[in-house]
């Protein structure tokens, strides 16, 4: 490794002396400060921005802000006459919701609610409702809840958890999310087995914050013709299903036998889909002789938004990685009016969606607005203001990863690190492109959608995964602003020569990464 690096760093450093005059670069990048970061992170991760979630009036500000500072720079629209590509997004939401047991009409939050992702548009009636006590089936620990039961048509009451002496271990996923204790395995195997529907009894009423009536966002609409039903109910419903008419608590329901039980349940859900919408944000500097060919500078400008009075901030996660692309046009666009226009177009995009699965850049990506095969590389941004807490060495403080460089084109790595050794000398930990990689790092943020359509590109990423990681703490205080203007200042000097040099870079390194 250590020979690798030497290697490309002489021959990176002729290389950038020979096409690209480096006192311009460096007096440009030196534009990209901490105090300039500080300031546009702070309007960013504002709480006027409210988390920034995808298709909310809070992404909405942000967009506004980002196309206002483009416009401020002297940048061009990047979609015609627009700065932003619109995608649509869609969203069921829940309008009508009822729930009555014998004649007695619950309330949504005290006593019930749907699962709003499986819920149907529904107005019926069932009697027929099955007790099967936990509601498992797991053969590797010999337990059959649905033994000698005859559930097809029916309601399926079931108890939240696992038994108590259920020792399957925690690390075989069983307790967690597809696991025969979980919500869902229950809900799939009554589903499997015929059941109408499924209520899982649960001590969590009533709940103490407001459970929303909107549905997970969508890049397809919903067409779901299912009419499984999936709902969670209190102990209070619990006991007028198993025809008792005295309060029983979670644990005499447990000693209730299994089998069939009649009860009148009115069930009524209306939902309405809604067409929502989202946008890229795209500022252009064009380039002299070889602008149509393009270099991108990347980062998603979403985060995880509001929930009641609580906001996810998203500083580091990516208010920095859009900070940093904001203050790299800052510095390219003062650049081209002293005169240093690159060669090349440069594209600064900042998306939203990355949070909900890459939905910007997925869109872009088959959408685009500048062709794929003249897009040169790009450089994504995504959380460059921290100091990863994980990081024991002692360059805690001069350091960044770096995903991609052994992929796709032999050049990525010759011109970045060349780069660093001339003027940023950070570390660059490499450990994320290994394909071995349990955090699968390399296909979690929107390089990926340029790198699956064959772009060279390059990941710069600080490495929190831990910490304030997708929390509400993650806020601007957090932020280390010397060494992220450090890490800009890479890129950047990254992109100058990208920009600037004679050929696009060569596609000529296989993608040695597992399926995703």
């Amino acid at each position: 490794m250590k020979k690798s690096f030497l290697l490309y760093c002489c021959f990176a450093a002729v290389v950038v002396s020979a096409q690209t005059n480096t006192e311009p670069a460096q007096k440009f990048a030196d534009l990209i400060t901490p105090q300039g970061l500080k300031e546009k992170l702070s309007v960013i991760a504002s709480a006027e921005m409210e988390g920034r979630e995808t298709a909310t009036p809070g992404q909405k500000r942000a967009a506004a802000y980002i196309t206002e500072q483009f416009k401020k720079f002297g940048l061009k629209p990047g979609n015609g006459q627009s700065y932003e590509q619109y995608y649509p997004v869609y969203q069921d939401e829940l309008t009508e919701k009822k729930l009555q047991v014998n004649g007695t009409v619950f309330e949504w939050d005290k006593d019930f609610i749907f699962s709003l992702n499986s819920i149907p548009n529904i107005d019926t009636t069932y009697n027929n409702i099955v007790f099967a006590g936990f509601g498992m089936d797991d053969a590797a620990n010999k337990i059959n809840d649905y033994a000698n039961l005859n559930v097809k048509n029916k309601i399926v009451l079931v108890l939240d958890g696992v038994p108590d002496n259920y020792t399957a271990p925690v690390q075989q996923g069983r307790r967690g999310f597809g696991g025969p204790g979980s919500a869902f395995a229950k809900a799939s195997t009554a589903r499997t087995k015929g059941a109408a529907g499924i209520f899982i009894i649960s001590k969590d009423f009533p709940k103490i914050n407001a459970t929303s009536t909107k549905g997970n966002m969508s890049l397809n609409k919903s067409t779901s013709s299912s009419s499984f039903i999936t709902t969670t109910v209190s102990e209070n419903i619990a006991f007028l299903l198993l025809g008792r008419t005295a309060k029983l608590s979670l644990a005499q329901i447990k000693e209730i036998p299994k089998g069939d039980y009649v009860s009148e349940i009115k069930i009524k859900a209306t939902k309405k889909n809604s067409d929502l919408q989202s946008s890229n944000v795209l500022g252009v500097l064009p380039g002299t002789d070889k602008n149509d060919e393009y270099v991108f500078l990347t980062g998603h400008y979403d985060h995880l938004g509001k929930k009641g009075d609580v906001i996810w901030y998203g500083a580091d996660d990516d208010g920095s990685g859009t900070t940093s692309v904001l203050q790299m046009a800052e510095a390219f666009s003062t650049a081209a009016r002293k005169g240093f226009k690159p060669r090349r177009t440069i594209v600064f995009m900042t998306v939203s969606g990355e949070e909900k699965g890459l939905w910007g850049s997925q869109y872009y990506s088959e959408h685009p607005i500048y062709p794929l095969e003249k897009t040169s590389v790009d450089l994504n941004t995504d959380m460059d203001g921290r100091v990863d807490t994980e990081r024991k060495t002692p360059d805690t403080l001069n350091y960044i990863y770096v995903i991609g460089h052994d992929k796709l084109s032999s050049e990525l790595p010759i011109i970045n690190e060349g780069v660093n050794n001339k003027y940023t000398k950070l570390t660059l930990d490499y450990r994320f492109d290994d394909p071995k990689d349990p955090n699968m790092i390399y296909y979690r943020s929107d390089h990926y959608n340029f790198a699956r359509k064959g772009v060279p590109i390059l990941f710069f990423y600080d490495g929190m995964l831990k910490a304030d990681y997708h929390q509400p703490t993650d806020t601007v205080d957090k932020i280390n602003f010397e060494l992220m203007a450090k890490r800009a200042q890479l890129v950047f000097y990254t992109a100058w020569e990208m920009a600037n040099r004679d050929n696009m870079l060569k596609r000529d390194t296989p993608l040695n990464m597992p399926a995703r």
